[in-house]
């Protein structure tokens, strides 16, 4: 292999394997902070307008928030909301996600659209962010085995 070639495809697959390790991270230690402090609620599964959504393996949620407490949404009324829950990546939605089925979830009071279902609402909530790890681990490793060989 070309040294250049391996120069570059060593970067490319460190930084790739880097960013996706700290965005997993990242999304790990939301959803914990949300399940944690967040408050809960029950959300309804709506029905898709379009075709794009229903290819989407998360669904879409509606639940009415809270307004927060000092916050400036103060004194109002309860928000309706449609989000989809993060951190939910199987390949096809599941089917006790049907239109018009309710599940349990936490939002964040601050930020109502970020939502995580419940910890009883996921099976294996890890095995998806054990893969996503491991494939951000290899990345990295791939990478710099690649710039060590260079090196030496």
């Amino acid at each position: 292999m070309d040294r250049t070639t391996a120069v570059v495809g060593g970067l490319v697959l460190a930084l790739f394997g880097g960013a996706l390790l700290l965005w997993c991270a990242a999304e790990v230690r939301l959803r914990h902070r949300v399940r944690r402090r967040g408050v809960p609620a029950e959300a309804v599964v709506v029905a898709e307008d379009d075709a794009r959504g229903e290819l989407d393996s998360a669904p879409l949620l509606a639940f009415s928030a809270l307004p927060s407490v000092g916050g400036p949404g103060a004194g109002r009324c309860a928000e309706r909301v449609l989000a989809r829950p993060r951190g939910h990546t199987p390949l096809r939605r599941p089917v006790r996600f049907a239109p018009g089925t309710s599940v349990r979830i936490c939002y964040d009071p601050r930020r109502p659209d970020r939502v995580v279902l419940a910890a009883g609402e996921i099976s294996r909530p890890a095995v998806a962010d054990l893969l996503w790890s491991a494939l951000g681990t290899c990345c990295l490793a791939a990478g710099a085995g690649l710039l060590a060989a260079v090196v030496g």
